[in-house]
């Protein structure tokens, strides 16, 4: 194993920022983790980089404890949201820093920056100063620089933070062929699901200091662990109930649940997909509060007259006005039992 933490504890004040967090990150593996603010991620990766002292557990790279080991022995690269650019130097000299501080040849340097700007799409830009470079071009140059020293673990702190959706889309896919192509271990932060789950080999989902869930992109947005990654993943659909056999007792009335669901008191997860949409004097009885247009499709806000909120998923054409009354039935395909 590349990495492993082993009870990393960091504390603030006496409260536990991180709190006893296990997490392994093998050779070669693109890991991101994902957490609303103050959840923890960021302290991980400082902590990962030397940058903030742990309270307790340890820190291993190679199967070797990190304590006492200072930021710059580590051999880890890593590159933070507001990317830290040197102003002073242009492209070249920010991505030929870190192997100058650790003594390479000017013609090993030159090589290197060559290669990595080619690498990143920037084949002419070494000479171009910093402040003359978008917001993009300056990623993709703080990425190099990282890269230059060829670290075995790379860590991303928000990488893609300040730029534009439509930039973040193209270079999330660059960014994963880019680590591919090299072999890179990756450990990154973000706050964006659709960005880590584009990138990511495995996706942790962090609360308060914990991990809520590790697992696949795909596992963990098909089941995830509870109702706060739910959430956290932007499913509304959720709330308490009784599983009975392939059935549950909601607050929308009696929903249908996967065979081998778990029983007894569980919380329930409803996909948008899973509402299904029927004429008004048919099924749970709802009024549409609110429509909003997604791309690939309607998200469309129900409201039944005792229960708390839906919503549900349908394309342009079939999606009703605000203040229509429908009907509504659950698709058993689309629920997950929680926990």
């Amino acid at each position: 194993m590349l990495l492993s933490l082993e009870g990393a504890t960091v504390r603030f004040g006496g409260r536990a920022v991180l709190d006893a967090v296990e997490l392994d990150v093998a050779e070669h593996e693109i890991v991101c983790v994902l957490g609303p603010s103050g959840s923890g991620k960021s302290t991980l990766l400082r902590a990962v980089a030397g940058l903030q002292p742990l309270d307790a557990g340890r820190v291993l790279l190679d199967m070797r404890d990190q304590a006492g080991v200072p930021a710059h022995r580590r051999g880890v690269g890593l590159m933070f949201q507001d990317h830290q650019l040197f102003p002073q130097r242009d492209a070249g000299g920010n991505v030929a820093f870190g192997m100058r501080m650790r003594g390479a040849s000017r013609g090993e340097q030159e090589a290197r920056v060559r290669e990595l700007l080619d690498l990143v799409g920037l084949p002419a830009a070494g000479r171009r100063a910093v402040a003359a470079l978008s917001g993009g071009e300056q990623q993709r140059v703080a990425l190099a620089r990282a890269l230059a020293p060829s670290p075995r673990l790379l860590m991303l702190d928000e990488p893609l933070g300040q730029l534009d959706r439509s930039l973040r889309e193209r270079l999330v896919v660059e960014l994963r062929e880019l680590f591919a192509r090299l072999g890179t271990t990756v450990l990154a932060v973000t706050h964006d699901q659709g960005e880590a789950f584009a990138l990511a080999d495995r996706v942790v989902v962090m609360r308060n200091g914990r991990i809520a869930q590790s697992g696949t992109p795909l596992e963990v947005w098909q089941r995830p662990a509870d109702a706060f990654v739910a959430r956290f993943l932007g499913f509304d659909n959720v709330v308490d109930a009784a599983v009975s056999g392939q059935a549950a007792n909601t607050p929308w009335g009696k929903v249908p649940v996967p065979a081998g669901a778990p029983q007894g008191s569980r919380t329930l997860l409803v996909r948008p997909a899973g509402v299904r949409l029927l004429p008004a004097d048919e099924g749970l009885g709802c009024t549409v509060t609110a429509r909003t247009f997604k791309g690939t499709h309607v998200a469309v806000h129900l409201q039944p007259e005792d229960a708390p909120r839906l919503e549900a998923a349908c394309t342009l054409r079939a999606a009703p006005d605000v203040g229509d009354e429908v009907g509504v039935e659950f698709d058993g395909a689309e629920i997950v039992v929680l926990g």
